[in-house]
């Protein structure tokens, strides 16, 4: 059981698979973080289905647009191309490495890009270093994580089952 230092920003992520606790870096990206808090806080990402998932690289998720079983516009077919009604990010690239377990936002090409999505490292990607916005670590759970449905698109897809802020918990 990891020690919840900081509640207010500390994730808990119920998911298919299990219980991930993530610690967030608001020193790292303040925006990014407030945003993850907010959707968080709103129930957004509850629901919402893991729609990317490559094996020894990262699992995607976050799409509370289309991949939010349940919801108003939930389409398998398009989870991944959507996000929220917020405004998009600026974004907040750090000198924090990917490495396993590593929280980071999903964009577009272009770097202001990035809303809800989300992907977790299964494994270090140094390619990703200062080109995305880390917001946070797994520091219990990882291997939930680990055994989410892989695909691309997944064929009937792990999920968020409630994600909440610690503080709130």
């Amino acid at each position: 059981m990891a020690e919840i230092k900081d509640p207010e920003n500390t994730i808990i992520m119920e998911t298919t698979k299990g219980r991930v606790v993530i610690e967030l870096l608001p020193d790292v990206a303040p925006g990014h973080v407030a945003r993850i808090k907010e959707l968080t806080r709103e129930g957004a990402y509850d629901g919402v289905v893991f729609h990317r998932v490559i094996e020894d690289f990262m699992a995607q998720t976050g799409d509370v647009q289309y991949g939010k079983t349940g919801g108003e516009h939930f389409n398998p077919a398009r989870a991944g191309m959507g996000g929220s009604s917020k405004p998009d990010l600026k974004a907040e690239f750090s000198n924090v490495a990917h490495v396993r377990g590593t929280c980071s936002m999903a964009r577009s090409q272009m770097p202001n890009s990035a809303n809800s999505q989300f992907f977790i490292c299964f494994t270090d990607a140094p390619w990703l270093n200062k080109q995305y916005s880390v917001w946070g670590q797994v520091i219990e759970g990882m291997e939930n994580i680990d055994n989410i449905k892989r695909g691309e698109p997944v064929r009937d897809p792990d999920s968020i089952v409630s994600m909440r802020v610690a503080a709130d918990a």
